[in-house]
């Protein structure tokens, strides 16, 4: 006679075979056989932590479980904002701000990872940080202090250019580049003030001078034009000129004339009464 507890369970067998299947779930969970890279992402895949020299676009990629591992890098363009100390040509003290947009070359990801670091914010801090102090210091030492503001733009580029290279060689490509502030001492930036307000008042006193000239010489030439108009009217005025303007008020006199001799009068009593009867 068999005993009724010497075979397993049905409800015994089915929870045994979950539990087998639940262990295998989180094994393969824990050893990750599948990588997934986003869009703006690198890959680079190490074996035993030796890196491989393909690089790793977008899309699913699987690996062997404990014996590689995906390593992402973000190749998207990035922003970055630094400051320091420099000095100018005329030694002056000169404090920068910059603000830069770089990333990382998709086709140096590999390089990057073996020479630098494993993500691209240790890359950057270990690059482009002193890169960008170097760059500002070595070309700033290059202008004066005066220069640095004048000649913003060719300061501007000349740093970037600079910049750029240096980047370059590290698999790192600089987008854009800006000086969001050049800060000197206080005494220098009020002589700077000084120097321009004397320059705009150099340039009003002499435009000042200008239009003073301009009209002394407007109101010479207009004398001078007056008085050569009078010396010619009386170089044209001659005796027989004269008689000639007499005889023609003479004539307009008559031609107006009606006929009637004037009435010469003093208070109510007739002085001098014409009429033409007796």
């Amino acid at each position: 006679m068999k005993s009724l507890n010497s075979e397993p369970s049905t409800g015994a067998r089915i929870f045994k075979v979950v539990a087998i299947v639940a262990a295998v779930v989180v094994a393969l969970s824990a050893m990750n056989p599948v990588s997934v890279i986003s869009a703006g992402e690198r890959g680079v895949k190490t074996t035993f932590g030796k890196p491989d020299d393909e690089v790793y676009g977008p899309g699913i990629h699987f690996k062997i479980p404990l014996a590689q591992r995906m390593h992402v890098m973000d190749v998207r363009i990035q922003k970055g904002e630094g400051e320091g100390n420099a000095a100018s040509r005329d030694l002056q003290s000169v404090h920068t701000r910059i603000a830069i947009n770089y990333h990382l070359d998709p086709s140096r990801v590999v390089d990057v990872f073996r020479n630098i670091g494993p993500t691209t914010d240790i890359a950057a801090e270990r690059i482009i940080l002193p890169a960008v102090q170097e760059a500002v210091k070595a070309i700033t030492a290059r202008f004066t202090a005066e220069e640095l503001i004048t000649r913003r733009t060719e300061v501007r580029n000349e740093i970037g250019e600079l910049l750029k290279e240096k980047m370059r060689r590290h698999g790192l490509v600089l987008d854009e580049f800006a000086i969001v502030d050049f800060a000197f001492s206080r005494a220098f930036s009020e002589a700077i003030e000084a120097k321009v307000r004397a320059e705009q008042e150099k340039l009003k006193a002499e435009r000042d001078l200008l239009r003073i000239e301009v009209e002394a010489k407007q109101k010479v030439t207009s004398a001078r034009a007056e008085a050569e108009a009078l010396a010619l009217q009386r170089q044209q005025i001659t005796a027989d000129l004269l008689a000639l303007r007499r005889v023609e008020n003479e004539r307009e006199a008559i031609r107006k004339w009606d006929g009637k001799l004037p009435n010469v009068t003093s208070g109510a009593v007739p002085f001098v009464n014409v009429d033409g009867t007796r």
